[in-house]
């Protein structure tokens, strides 16, 4: 029996049996049919202009009218030139139709095309169905097309705006009424308008846009394709969004404007918390300090400062802290700054290698010379002697900022499950006020000192923590930990590996014990005071326990968790 062919299978069954000598025959028929389909196809969507529009679109658009409305002149004479030599009709008003026309080019007034005169001291100007229509107009819709020749809509294929300095005029002092007339309302419709009919339509919305509209004009004659006007399009909605986040922060009064995201305040970073992960940070660095040397800043480096700057807010004395992954290995308060550093730094002389430096006071150079045999990759600090920076700049990488005066925003946010956590800042401090003495020992004013520092540092820390003070000094931290307990057994066991004596010494808690054990192991190790927030239903087992061992606790009512 001869050998059986494939089976063609229609609906499950078989069709009919094709042998291996046919199958390339059968294949060629079926090729040459679906080229003739596809022919057929193009023939009668052509005939029919069923596939006109879709062709159209995909087709580059050439710039024959622009409508130029900008507050800031400074870039414009090199596009004004590029668009007058490709026979570009340009269309204005008011001081850019001036500039226009002062830089020796043709320029057709917006009143002149709306028939209609500029009103309420410039407030309205192009406001008018004549701008807009010709914005919005779909080109390749026939009943928008209509009511273009029915209205005599001049057709606008390129729109150039430079909104109000709205964020500059907040910044000046200016008052209410000055910065209520800086609030732009015919640019930012412009640019929703233009950016809406991105298919037909250029939208240039900033200075920071003109490099890429001339290299259209240079590269391609100011022809430009659907993707190319999309990108602009998204580059204006980022400056329209950020914008009106500006005004909402001003009438909001700072309360939750910093939540905003908006693409004109990113800044690409070398990595993310890791190299191998992306990352970008979205707000204004240069209101928090000046850069004066070194690399950029890493994800990391953010994370860090952020954590050291709230840690330092916190003392008023000269004092200095070094920081690793978020937590200080090492904090000082002194009467200078030089005797901080030295303090700080005998705390954990092995975590500071690397770390994150931060100062609340001007660095001389003595300090700086001390500074200068460290390993450390960030310092930030209110200002530095000249001197100082001769020591401190000697290593290119190190990055060195000079902070300025900057209070951190109210409100906290976090990204969590595809959503975002709002909280309000941890701004309560402890002071020697509000803490109340449990015990039947009361704190020396020595430990008072040092119980309110400790309490300070472990606000600072992360969730479980402990911190061991003395004399105005972190000798040990335990941060980090799923057990209380292994946190306070950390701290003391670090302590002791840099040969310190834990006599006299407070500990600070950032939330309560629910158990006596933390009380206990204190005690044995020679630590005299407790600071703790209190609240838990078996305080009073802690407080004999303290009492049994001659132990000072004193409570504050205030827990500082940090995750």
């Amino acid at each position: 029996m001869p050998k059986r062919g494939k089976e063609s299978i229609a609906g499950g069954k078989p069709c009919g049996i094709i042998s291996k000598n046919n199958r390339k025959q059968v294949s060629n028929l079926l090729e040459r049919k679906r080229q003739s389909l596809h022919t057929q196809k193009d023939y009668l969507c052509e005939l029919y202009n069923v596939d006109s529009a879709q062709k159209q679109r995909r087709m580059e658009k050439e710039i024959k009218r622009a409508l130029v409305s900008v507050y800031h002149k400074d870039g414009l004479d090199e596009i004004l030139k590029m668009l007058h030599q490709a026979g570009v009709e340009l269309v204005s008003t008011g001081g850019t139709e001036a500039y226009i026309r002062s830089q020796g080019y043709p320029c057709t007034a917006v009143e002149q095309l709306t028939e209609y005169p500029e009103m309420l001291d410039g407030r309205v100007k192009t406001l008018h169905p004549k701008i807009f229509g010709g914005i919005l107009a779909v080109r390749d819709d026939a009943g928008h097309q209509a009511d273009v020749a029915s209205h005599k809509l001049p057709l606008i294929d390129l729109v150039i705006v430079d909104l109000y300095p709205f964020v500059d005029t907040v910044a000046s002092g200016a008052s209410a009424e000055d910065i209520i007339e800086k609030i732009d309302i015919g640019g930012i419709s412009l640019i929703r308008a233009a950016a809406k009919n991105y298919k037909d339509v250029i939208i240039v919305a900033s200075k920071d846009q003109y490099p890429a509209l001339r290299s259209l004009l240079e590269d391609k004659h100011g022809k430009s394709n659907e993707a190319e006007r999309r990108w602009f399009a998204k580059e204006a909605f980022a400056v329209s969004s950020a914008y009106d986040a500006a005004i909402f922060g001003y009438f909001d009064e700072g309360r939750l404007s910093h939540l905003r995201i908006a693409e004109d305040t990113q800044r690409m970073l070398r990595y993310g918390e890791n190299p191998h992960q992306r990352g970008m940070f979205y707000g204004d660095l240069d209101t928090v300090f000046d850069k004066i040397q070194g690399k950029d800043l890493s994800y990391n480096n953010l994370q860090d400062l952020e954590a050291g700057l709230g840690l330092i807010d916190e003392f008023t004395a000269p004092t200095f802290a070094i920081l690793k992954h978020g937590n200080a290995c090492g904090i000082a308060s002194r009467e200078t700054v030089s005797e901080a550093w030295q303090a700080a730094l005998a705390a954990d002389p092995v975590s500071a290698f690397g770390g994150i430096l931060v100062c609340n006071s001007p660095i001389d150079e003595e300090t700086a010379k001390e500074i200068d045999k460290l390993f450390f990759e960030l310092i930030v600090a209110p200002d530095y002697e000249t001197e100082a920076l001769t020591h401190l700049t000697r290593k290119s990488n190190r990055i060195i900022l000079s902070r300025k005066s900057h209070t951190q925003p109210e409100w906290q946010l976090r990204s969590m499950l595809g959503g975002m956590l709002v909280q309000e800042r941890d701004s309560v401090s402890e002071t020697t006020e509000q803490m109340q003495t449990v015990t039947s020992q009361s704190p020396s004013e020595d430990e008072l000192v040092d119980l309110v520092f400790a309490a300070k540092v472990v606000k600072h820390s992360k969730s479980n923590a402990i911190s061991l003070v003395k004399d105005s000094r972190l000798l040990a931290s335990g941060v980090g930990q799923t057990s209380r307990v292994d946190a306070l057994c950390q701290a003391i066991e670090k302590a002791r590996s840099f040969g310190f004596d834990l006599q006299g010494a407070v500990m600070s808690s950032d939330a309560f014990f629910p158990f006596p054990d933390c009380v206990e192991i204190a005690a044995k190790a020679g630590i005299s005071a407790i600071v703790q927030p209190g609240g838990s239903v078996k305080d009073q087992l802690s407080i004999d326990k303290a009492n049994e061992l001659g132990v000072a606790m004193v409570f504050t009512g205030l827990r500082h968790f940090k995750h």
